[in-house]
């Protein structure tokens, strides 16, 4: 388990163009992320835009099922979101996430956005666990 938060957008893409997640491990079941808004993330009210809520919530859960798949690529069957509240620059958004069911070919999980100890996002997903041979 790694307690300390780790970047996990080391490869060129959406996320690591949009400032990257930092991940880490609490238990087998239990994964954290987070991130921090910038200028780039707000919508035309000066709050987070929901697409980039949806987006990080899709990398931290996303990396949490293929943590608990034994690393195995998995890719996102449904994502279930509810905007609860909002953030602004400069807040640090924290993702928490939690394994409810992992079968042989799925991972279902539900997550919670907060910001400053309060729920901003939360959401349900299911991920489908890809069994690629070498």
């Amino acid at each position: 388990m790694s307690k300390e938060f780790q970047q996990i957008s080391v490869k060129q893409g959406f996320m690591k163009h949009n400032g990257g997640v930092m991940f880490r491990d609490i238990s087998n079941t239990e994964y954290e992320f987070k991130s921090t808004i910038d200028k780039n993330h707000l919508n035309a009210a000066g709050i987070t835009h929901g697409g980039y809520l949806s987006a990080l919530i899709d990398a931290g859960a996303g990396t949490a099922a293929h943590r608990s798949a034994d690393n195995a690529p998995c890719v996102t069957i449904s994502l279930d979101l509810k905007f609860i509240g909002a953030s602004k620059i400069g807040d640090e958004i924290i993702g928490q996430v939690k394994i409810l069911k992992k079968t042989k070919t799925l991972v279902f999980l539900f997550c919670e956005l907060k910001c400053n100890n309060k729920i901003i996002t939360s959401a349900s997903g299911v991920w489908k666990i890809l069994k690629i041979k070498p």
